[in-house]
């Protein structure tokens, strides 16, 4: 079965054609980075104004790709949320056009659903049950995959995500936009142990996150250091950074497979791509005698190949919708 999918919930707009799941018959995402970059992070406008200008391309390049037209596909599937509703829209409303004209079943798809379905396409032995820790920009998530659309949160961040925390930390320090990709690369040089920050945690909710105060912790380290005219040691500040907010994903990640008796461990999202939370949960895992699937780098970012993946699931599953379907901004992953 044939999954034609499409992605345009934050800053790239992608195209994918998804076989049974797991294997990418093709993959085309159009990035928006370098619009972005002098502003230091999205500006939604802008984003979704690209979206409009690039998806007819991104779409016609994945079909060729493919070497398939529109009817050789069995349905349409896009990311309907969360996201940017600017950019959900364009996606949204060119897959309903596309699904209209070619008379095929259309498909919506939670956009973090699809990121733990990534790992699908790069490890095609992996079954449920196993517990997925998703984190990027703008998520931080515990969530026990009971079956491929079945899901329930374990823990969240109960303010700003890992990526988030990452991404403002770079801007400080004058790193370019995306900033958690200058911050891993710039830590491989520093000591980690050079800044001790606070470790916060939510009373009560022992799997849940909080990067908040860590984040304005480095912020006013950062201020304060500036404002004496010392130095920031950039590598040693991206490293201590790196590793704080490693150390507190790992250690709730596991502690909630501990105790929810999980034995399959999965990693998603952008930062799934920091080359410390892979190293530290591949060695963790190891030593428990856990199992650790995360996806290629290729697939850890936004793309629609991912959505093709789970979008196959949901459609087996029957969770199709008609031409009413409309983009939204925040939706539980739990549906």
């Amino acid at each position: 079965m044939k999954i034609f999918a499409i992605e345009s919930s934050c800053d790239d707009t992608a195209a994918a054609v998804v076989e049974d799941g797991r294997k990418v018959l093709s993959s085309v995402v159009a990035s928006q980075v370098f619009r972005h970059v002098e502003f230091g992070g999205v500006v939604p406008e802008i984003a979704g104004r690209m979206h409009c200008e690039a998806i007819s391309g991104v779409v016609a390049e994945a079909l060729a790709q493919a070497k398939l037209n529109i009817q050789d596909v069995d349905a349409v599937a896009v990311t309907a949320y969360p996201g940017l509703i600017g950019s959900l829209l364009v996606g949204v409303n060119f897959a309903k056009g596309l699904a209209l004209t070619a008379g095929k079943p259309l498909v919506p798809v939670h956009h973090l659903r699809g990121h733990i379905a990534a790992n699908y396409i790069s490890h095609p032995e992996l079954q449920p049950p196993f517990l997925c820790l998703v984190v990027s920009g703008g998520h931080s998530h515990i969530v026990e995959v009971s079956d491929y659309t079945s899901m329930r949160i374990i823990g969240r961040t109960r303010d700003d995500a890992a990526g988030e925390a990452f991404d403002k930390t770079a801007r400080t320090m004058g790193l370019p936009y995306p900033g958690g990709v200058h911050m891993d690369k710039l830590a491989e040089g520093g000591d980690p142990n050079a800044f001790s920050f606070p470790v916060p945690k939510v009373s009560g909710s022992p799997y849940d996150f909080s990067f908040s105060g860590l984040k304005t912790a480095v912020i006013n380290t950062i201020h304060n250091m500036t404002q004496k005219g010392i130095d920031i040691p950039r590598e040693d500040m991206a490293a201590s950074v790196r590793q704080s907010v490693v150390n507190i994903l790992t250690d709730r990640f596991l502690l909630a497979a501990k105790d929810f008796g999980h034995r399959r461990l999965v990693l998603a999202g952008g930062v799934s791509a920091n080359s410390l939370l892979r190293r530290r949960m591949t060695q963790l895992c190891a030593e428990r005698g856990f199992e650790l699937y995360y996806p290629e780098l290729s697939l850890c970012g936004d793309n629609a190949a991912m959505i093709g993946a789970q979008g196959y699931f949901e459609f087996l599953q029957g969770n199709t919708a008609d031409m009413s379907l409309n983009a939204r901004a925040e939706r539980s992953i739990e549906l």
